[in-house]
């Protein structure tokens, strides 16, 4: 009893000692209030941005007056939590563009190419459309994304094309609480999707470009030049990854090879990110600064390691713009740039604060991101080899002992711990997101990362500054050699008995559980950092608890999945949607395809459609209205592809297909009383969700 009453005099008394330490929080409020504005079930108005704006004024003056340390850090996390609430408010407000309501076309549009890529036969195209008759400026998306499936040229960025489409809007979650493609759609301006008819046409330019329109289409046009060149010179699947690993074109890497990194634990090498721009800016780093030393008198007389961080800043500048300027290499660029920004202030340049202060204006400048796996997983990554590195600090080291086994040792000891660090800090994200574990992936990581750190990206960089002298050929050369030995690492690993896992759904509470307990152990640096361990313990424990949903219907009402008594989910019928289905069986930790997860043991189906007793309770799938009238009899739950209130009166559950159109997918739990749960419920009235579409579109 003694020791739990001074248990608070011992946290005040860490939280003292480590109150320099207590500002790195100030960004994870930040973030805690933006991911709490994007959980509301409805839309705040307007009017909170000037009332969070004036809040977070208030709370920061009260923590700057404040005469207690605790008093101080409440205040100012409660104002970064505001801020961030509002800013989240603000940026929907200023990304907001007219949305598609319901399906449309054919329709003739003359657009403007933003992105292009090839997908197998066709394409993948983001265009932006002019307004037409149907769909006047008020209503017409700003953008539109497009799949091309007929075989044709790819066109161009900033090259305009005809074409005749169907229109349809951005798609509900497969499932509630699923990825929500709808909302990363709307802060990206892209209003509607569809597909065409037949192939894209080129016409003239219906309006002059922007001077941005023209500086983005020339450099999409030096990216696409790059990346031909770099196919021509190395041949077959390692120019195509190679040339993904500069300019970021990504889609033409063999399918097999893209799983084979994904499950070897490799697929983050193929997304340019962290690893790559700091490779990158390091090599730009190393090499100006081993220049200007081979002139004693420059360096004794000027400040040779700012001009590196300069020019390797400005590098790594140019690498991010031709490599497409994603969303995680944006990330890891302003990371980078706070890193160089913080040797030309004489500041440490790999430190926890460097990269809080990039999260913080992230966050604010986007915060979007904080719901985003890339982002999620990078700043993971990153927090937790910078506490790792915080702790070696502290240790003594004898550098005068170290032999060149020594050395060796430390390299891959090195190797190996930071792949484990960043493996576990990305771990319970990954999972969440992308359903798989990669158990094999420090192997993989300790083989191939040499690889990539001593000869591809340094080779790559070699390749971007000759290129233009027409010097690049050899560089290019020694980078598919690695490229070779990499993509051997990944398909070598990938094949070993167990890799990629099919993991199922974490909840979303139980990683932000881990998340906070994670950052509890990576920002401090006193013994009670190790209580961060029991939210993590919390989290893993009841991870297991959760129990998946039995039926799962959706958006079209005809595709629909049961989770039989063998405990496996079982489609009734061929998957009208197929992505949905994929994305059931991926959440339910279930390597199989689609077409191979069709029907069961229990699952009775026939023309009409299916029954089965499940729990005890019997439940009907109609494909037909004529099963109907016998089924509503006789189930208890009746799905049905038709119209079927009118008709159904007796069963305890009726979902037919104008239920999936307007709700979204549903997902129900046979316990006492049923469990319901539909997607627009889970997305709220958000200017991203179909409710509020059609609510807006009636006013």
């Amino acid at each position: 009893m003694a020791k739990i009453l001074v248990l608070p005099r011992i946290i005040r008394d860490h939280a003292a000692a480590e109150r320099t330490r207590a500002g790195l929080w100030i960004p994870v409020a930040l973030a805690t209030g933006a991911g709490s504005y994007f959980t509301l079930p409805f839309e705040p108005g307007l009017g909170w941005v000037p009332m969070a704006a004036v809040f977070a004024v208030a709370f920061g003056w009260l923590a700057a007056v404040a005469e207690t340390t605790g008093t101080r850090i409440a205040f100012a996390l409660i104002a970064a939590f505001v801020l961030g609430f509002g800013a989240a408010r603000l940026r929907t407000d200023v990304v907001a563009a007219p949305i598609l309501s319901h399906r449309m076309g054919p329709i003739h549009l003359d657009a403007r190419v933003v992105q292009s890529e090839p997908r197998g036969n066709g394409s993948r195209l983001v265009l932006e459309p002019i307004p037409t008759a149907r769909l006047p400026a008020t209503k017409m998306p700003r953008r539109v994304r497009f799949t091309v499936r007929a075989h044709s040229d790819v066109p161009e960025p900033g090259s305009w094309v005809h074409v005749l489409a169907i229109l349809m809007p951005p798609p509900s979650p497969s499932m509630p609480g699923d990825y929500d493609f709808g909302r990363w759609a709307y802060y990206q301006q892209i209003g509607a999707v569809g597909y065409l008819y037949g192939k894209p046409k080129p016409i003239p330019p219906v309006r002059p470009e922007t001077w941005s329109e023209r500086a983005r289409s020339a450099l999409e046009d030096l990216r696409t030049r790059m990346t031909e060149h770099i196919r021509a010179v190395i041949p077959g699947n390692e120019g195509v990854i190679s040339a993904a690993l500069i300019t970021g074109e990504r889609a033409d890497i063999d399918p097999d090879d893209q799983t084979a990194f994904r499950d070897s634990g490799l697929m983050h090498v193929l997304s340019i990110s962290g690893l790559h721009l700091a490779l990158a800016g390091g090599v730009f780093f190393w090499v100006i600064r081993a220049l200007f030393a081979c002139f004693p008198r420059i360096v004794l007389k000027h400040p040779i390691k700012k001009w590196a961080a300069i020019g390797a800043l400005l590098g790594s500048t140019f690498y991010l713009l031709i490599s497409g300027c994603e969303a995680p290499a944006v990330r890891s660029w302003v990371m980078l740039a706070f890193m160089f920004v913080a040797i030309l202030v004489d500041r440490p340049a790999l430190s926890m604060r460097s990269v809080m202060l990039a999260a913080a204006a992230i966050i604010l400048a986007a915060p979007e991101n904080v719901l985003d796996a890339g982002c999620q997983m990078s700043f993971a990554a990153v927090i937790g080899l910078i506490a790792m590195a915080e702790w070696q600090q502290g240790r003594s080291r004898d550098e005068a002992k170290k032999t060149l086994w020594r050395k060796a040792w430390r390299y891959v000891l090195g190797i190996c711990v930071t792949s484990t660090i960043a493996g576990l800090a990305t771990a319970p994200i990954s999972i969440f997101h992308f359903d798989r574990a990669s158990p094999f992936g420090i192997l993989a990581n300790l083989a191939a990362l040499p690889v990539v750190g001593a000869i591809i990206m340094p080779a790559a960089v070699a390749a971007m500054v000759l290129m233009p002298f027409g010097l690049d050929t050899w560089p290019l050369i020694a980078m598919g050699k690695g490229t070779a030995i990499m993509l051997a690492i990944a398909r070598w690993v990938a094949a070993l008995p167990g890799a990629g896992m099919a993991v199922p759904a974490w909840p979303g509470w139980c990683v932000a559980l881990m998340m906070g307990g994670g950052l509890w152990i990576a920002l401090w640096r006193r013994g009670w950092r190790w209580l961060g361990l029991i939210p993590i313990a919390a989290g893993l424990l009841f991870v297991p608890m959760v129990r998946p949903p039995d039926i799962l219907v959706a958006q079209d009402g005809r595709t629909v999945a049961l989770r039989l008594d063998n405990g496996r989910l079982a489609l009734t019928q061929k998957p009208n949607d197929k992505y949905a289905a994929a994305s059931w069986l991926r959440r339910a930790g279930d390597d199989r395809l689609p077409q191979d997860a069709i029907g069961g043991p229990g699952l009775k189906c026939d023309a009409l459609g299916c029954i089965a007793h499940l729990k005890g309770t019997l439940i009907a799938v109609d494909a037909r209205a004529e099963a109907l009238a016998e089924d509503c009899a006789n189930a208890a739950i009746v799905i049905s592809a038709v119209a079927a209130h009118r008709i159904c009166n007796g069963p305890r559950l009726v979902i037919d297909r104008r239920d999936a159109i307007i709700d979204g997918a549903h997902a129900v739990w046979l316990d006492t009383p049923l469990r319901v749960e539909k997607a627009e419920d889970a997305r709220g009235l958000r200017p991203w969700s179909g409710r509020y579409q059609r609510l807006h579109r009636t006013q």
